[in-house]
């Protein structure tokens, strides 16, 4: 075991401006120095992967790994609860960001990086409540899969059962959503390369894609998080140039459905499930029907910022209402204890579901003097999430 700055501490600090560069330099010394400091290499990895470097941040974190694959966050205030995080090696949207779910808590954070075909390891660290943060990817799911036998016979609590984590594969996810009550989601479909080159070149293919595919949709690798290689697709050369970048052999794709509102503007919602109860995190206004927290302008315009600190204050009796049935239905659909969703409001009054994951980025860390609102709306997902975690350990038995 190795104690780590961790990534919240090292986000916080990116996020405030600090160049960490000389920070990541000086952690690099010292592993060099001694050749057993896994946490500086640790460290340094995630700082890597903030400054645009991820192929040496991940050559640093297998080398950190090598050495040691338990690393503690310490509590803040004196521990009330010892939480085991059960990682996956990779990126960092590769697990739940749960470290900034526990920022200055009475939460001591153990995070162990599992690695395939491993058995269970008898030199865990002695914890309360066991929580599964792996995300769900192509890379993760012999992962989740080779642990399945062991957290069957876990000793202690378990939250977010791997059993259900496939479950918010885009694919998956949109099968199990279709058709719920106050629901849109569009059908997602995983479709090889040799399938959508026809299509480009403006012929009926050979085998045919699903019959309702059709110009303009969504298309996107499988493991593509945050908009990356992200593109709606209006026309057959537009899908030639794609499939001539991308060296993918298979995609996702789903039918656009333009969910712009009234006044032209697109607005996106993410919304956090613990327990069941929907939490307000954020809501994105942008011109661009691609919309990401950091893309819409958001820090720009007070406008856009009144209007999302009116959704946050009336979140429980306005929107949690409205969409209470449907986000009830996707809490049992899916059936994690710890959920995001991101979506948006129909003008028929369905919630559209553009993606259910368990590993969204949550935090606390935008600018007090721009957003002094997110404050109190991010501590009462902190509060809730950990009273879900001290309810769970108290229980003795796994959540859903």
């Amino acid at each position: 075991m190795q104690t780590s700055l961790g990534l919240a501490h090292l986000m916080r600090r990116h996020l405030a401006g600090e160049d960490l560069t000389p920070l990541g330099r000086s952690l690099l010394a010292r592993a060099t120095q001694d050749p057993n400091d896994a946490a500086s290499l640790f460290d340094a990895a995630i700082i890597l992967q903030f400054l645009g470097n991820p192929a040496l941040a991940l050559q640093l974190q297998r080398e950190a790994l090598r050495l040691c694959r338990h690393y503690v966050i310490p509590a803040a205030l004196p521990v009330r609860l010892r939480l085991l995080a059960l990682m996956a090696p990779g990126e960092l949207m590769a697990n739940v960001p749960i470290e900034c779910l526990l920022e200055d808590s009475d939460i001591e954070l153990h995070l162990y990086y599992a690695l395939p075909g491993e058995a269970a390891p008898a030199d865990l660290p002695e914890h309360d409540l066991l929580f599964v943060a792996i995300g769900e990817s192509q890379a993760n799911r012999r992962l989740l899969t080779d642990w399945l036998p062991h957290l069957a016979i876990w000793p202690r609590p378990i939250l977010n059962n791997p059993r259900h984590i496939a479950r918010v594969a885009r694919d998956t996810a949109a099968r199990r959503l279709q058709g719920l009550p106050g629901i849109a989601m569009p059908p997602t479909w995983r479709v090889a390369r040799e399938t959508l080159r026809p299509l480009a070149e403006g012929r009926v293919p050979d085998r045919q894609p699903p019959s309702e595919l059709g110009f303009p949709f969504i298309f996107r690798p499988l493991d593509s998080h945050a908009g990356h290689d992200l593109s709606k697709t209006d026309t057959p050369a537009q899908l030639a140039a794609q499939l001539q970048t991308l060296p993918d052999d298979e995609f996702f794709v789903a039918p656009f459905i333009d969910y712009r509102s009234p006044d032209g503007l697109f607005r996106k919602y993410r919304v956090i499930l613990v327990a069941g109860q929907p939490f307000a995190c954020h809501m994105g206004i942008s011109s661009h029907w691609m919309i990401h927290y950091l893309n819409a302008g958001m820090a720009d315009s007070p406008e856009k910022r009144a209007e999302e600190a009116a959704f946050m204050a009336d979140f429980e009796h306005a929107f949690a209402v409205r969409h209470g049935p449907a986000l009830a239905a996707i809490d049992r659909a899916i059936g994690l204890d710890y959920l995001g969703i991101d979506c948006a409001e129909l003008p028929d009054g369905r919630l559209l579901i553009f993606e259910v994951d368990h590993a969204m980025v949550v935090h606390a860390m935008d600018p007090v003097d721009l957003f002094p609102y997110k404050q109190a709306a991010m501590q009462t997902i902190f509060t809730a999430f950990r009273a879900m975690l001290l309810q769970a350990a108290a229980s003795g038995s796994s959540g859903t």
